[in-house]
């Protein structure tokens, strides 16, 4: 039998991890964790046909990564774990209207782009390989999988202990969760860093201004919340165990 206040402590924990991991599922499939913004281009024949040219280079599969960083730099974009986007004039001949239409464009990160080598100079293979971004890129990309793993992984262990009627197991889900609560926050510390990174070597243009997305915040909330959960679950097997403990000395007695 479990007291009140244990069962208490855990729905509360199972209500924390479920926003924790909806907020950080939301997080990982939008694109709004960095924007940029930039100044607005000049309505010329010439600006027209490199934006239109930056804009095909984005959208492609193999493009490396200078290209599409160029794009988000210029053409006020947002990135993500998962997807970048930018923001394009709807028609192709937008330099001859005065005011045209915007609409966004975004390509997701093929598996391959999310594996590849990043290099001392963004897209010249020649400069050599860049570790400290390498890892980072691919920490970004797998932490927050892992996150979302260890948290289904604790909820599958919660069942059995509900259908064993035993709050032994809830010390094990809390654990889970405290070590997904340090991989969603150590997702965006790895992806600040390595948009730190990429701004430090790269030509940014004039005027360009930056800020952290929505999304960003949402992994970044996730962790406390999947943290918290966490000591609850800690809390209320340790505190069972030790009630249990004494009931069983004072029978014995």
């Amino acid at each position: 039998m479990v007291d009140n206040r244990y069962a208490t402590a855990l729905v509360i924990g199972s209500v924390l991890s479920l926003l924790a991991t909806v907020y950080l599922s939301v997080a990982m499939g939008t694109q709004h964790w960095y924007q940029y913004h930039s100044q607005p281009a000049s309505n010329d024949a010439n600006n027209g046909s490199d934006l239109q040219t930056m804009r095909q280079d984005f959208e492609g599969e193999d493009v490396d990564e200078r290209s599409y960083s160029v794009a988000l730099f210029r053409l006020n974009g947002t990135l993500g774990l998962w997807w970048r986007c930018v923001l394009v004039p709807k028609d192709s001949h937008w330099f001859k209207e005065p005011d045209p239409i915007m609409v966004t464009k975004c390509q997701a990160f093929t598996l391959p782009q999310q594996w590849e080598s990043k290099y001392k100079s963004p897209g010249n293979i020649n400069s050599g390989e860049d570790l400290l971004r390498t890892y980072l890129w691919k920490c970004q990309f797998l932490l927050p999988l892992v996150s979302v793993g260890l948290v289904f992984l604790a909820a599958l262990i919660g069942v059995c202990a509900c259908l064993c009627r035993s709050i032994t197991p809830t010390l094990f889900v809390g654990l889970l969760h405290l070590l997904a609560g340090l991989c969603s926050v150590a997702t965006v510390c790895c992806f600040l860093a390595g948009v730190r990174l990429l701004h430090d070597i790269s030509e940014l243009p004039e005027g360009m201004n930056t800020a952290p997305g929505w999304s960003l915040f949402l992994a970044l909330v996730s962790s406390p919340l999947q943290i918290m959960a966490a000591a609850l679950f800690i809390w209320a097997a340790r505190s069972h165990r030790q009630h249990y403990t004494r009931m069983t000395a004072y029978r014995v007695a």
